[in-house]
């Protein structure tokens, strides 16, 4: 069946209009619930709850100010489908992740719109296992949001409470993923936490290890997550690392379940540059067999992967379809540019911190800083635009957006390549063209744009 409310990374939207709304969190919630409580004597990824005791969710959330919000909302909606629910406030998506299976709940709940602005916001659910809820759960979610919302009676109805050490058990997790003989003793970084979810548990998991941590990006308000900061803006992280004289620096978004670096010089490395590093380790220590990564994945790092005789295969863009394929193959290792990082020998899902921590074990083995770690990668010039589109624009087919990706197809050659997707989140055409030449790379990208703007109803 096709999904009405759930896209590539659960539900999301602009706060207040449909479906990002208290009412609709509501039922929601209680869909969710009543999948659950169907699910609860099963043996399947939901989870198990024991005879006479009801199925229990753990609900996680970043620093937006429309967090309690939702909160609030699809904690009465599970509750009134009688499952209880744990609340850990404000933590990234991949502790949620962790925690619901450490914690052996039957699903965990992210309330954050990710790297999206503030006044955005989204729900995703995670199985009893720890990844991305199943395409057919989510179906059977929204099947049951079609049906009228009930109640338990009042000794069905589930409870509520806090998980007070929520963060303590996630930091001693993101410790645990660092080699036992190492530290990071020596080292001065600084870690922007993009005023979001991880801003009280980064700084102290680096710091724990025996770093030298400054923190910015670490101040939410409710509304500063993402602005200016972190992942999505890395350029004042590149000043605050020149500023403090640090060794690195480390950004994340708002969940931080995304990751960018820079080293002492200012220079910015991308998520195909550090998963690089990560898999020439691994390909060292113990052998990688394959590596997933996606239809933005970089041409160069592509051709430095396979001179590593590691193969390589490319998955729809967004981390979901990248593990799906690392499942389907079997490997351990995948990965976005935009600095999705999966380490399935760490962890269930992508995680900022987890493989910050897999990239500086890198580098400490071998005593060598980022750009000797990534001397035999040679990146190709891309070029990404995203155009505004009108809702319900029809991209393909339009005969003058064709016409402008043949034409530069037809001028890289077989030098580059070009790439036109609509984003999954917002209602943008991304338009990306790479290729040798960085001008040739920037003309044909900006002439596929222009042929956008004129015919998709939007500046």
């Amino acid at each position: 069946m096709a999904r009405q409310y759930f896209g590539t990374d659960g539900v999301r939207g602009r706060v207040g209009q449909f479906p990002i709304t208290p009412e609709f969190a509501l039922r929601l919630g209680f869909a969710a619930g009543e999948t659950l409580v169907a699910h609860a004597h099963s043996t399947g990824q939901m989870g198990l709850a024991k005879d006479g005791e009801r199925p229990a969710v753990l609900i996680g959330k970043d620093t937006r100010i429309s967090g309690y919000m939702l909160e609030a909302a699809l904690e009465s909606g599970f509750a009134a489908a009688g499952v209880d629910v744990m609340l850990c406030g404000p933590m990234p998506t991949p502790a949620v992740a962790y925690l619901t299976r450490a914690l052996r709940l039957a699903a965990g709940v992210v309330i954050s719109a990710s790297h999206n602005p503030y006044d955005d916001n989204g729900i995703k659910f995670f199985s009893a296992g720890g990844y991305k809820l199943p395409d057919a759960v989510e179906e059977e979610i929204e099947a049951r949001l079609a049906q009228p919302m009930g109640c338990m009676n009042s000794a069905q109805l589930g409870k509520a409470r806090r998980v007070d050490d929520a963060a303590g058990r996630y930091i001693e997790f993101c410790k645990s993923t660092f080699p036992n003989e190492l530290d990071l003793r020596g080292l001065k970084l600084v870690v922007d936490c993009a005023h979001g979810a991880a801003y009280h548990v980064a700084p102290k998991v680096f710091h724990e290890l025996g770093a030298e941590v400054v923190a910015v990006g670490a101040t939410p308000d409710g509304i500063n997550i993402n602005a200016g900061v972190g992942a999505t803006a890395p350029k004042h992280l590149q000043a605050q690392v020149l500023q403090h004289n640090a060794d690195l620096g480390i950004a994340l978004d708002g969940d931080a379940d995304r990751l960018l670096m820079v080293d002492a010089s200012g220079r910015l490395y991308d998520g195909d540059e550090l998963l690089y590093v990560v898999a020439r380790r691994q390909q060292a220590g113990k052998g990688l067999t394959g590596l997933v990564g996606t239809l933005m994945s970089n041409l160069g790092f592509e051709q430095a992967i396979d001179r590593l005789g590691i193969g390589f295969v490319r998955a729809k863009v967004g981390d979901r379809y990248v593990l799906e394929l690392m499942q389907e193959k079997g490997w351990q290792l995948g990965g976005e540019n935009s600095g999705h990082i999966i380490c399935l020998d760490r962890h269930t899902t992508g995680d900022g911190i987890v493989a910050a921590l897999q990239v500086l074990a890198a580098l400490r083995e071998r005593d060598e800083t980022l750009a000797q770690a990534c001397a035999d990668l040679t990146m190709f010039p891309q070029k990404l635009i995203n155009v505004r589109m009108a809702a319900g624009f029809d991209w393909r087919a339009d005969a003058s957006i064709r016409a402008a990706a043949e034409q530069a197809e037809r001028t890289l050659g077989d030098a580059g390549r070009v790439l036109l997707r609509p984003s999954g989140t917002e209602p943008l055409l991304r338009v990306m063209v790479e290729g040798r030449d960085g001008a040739l790379v920037l003309a044909q990208a900006e002439s596929i744009a222009a042929a956008v703007r004129a015919v998709a109803g939007q500046t």
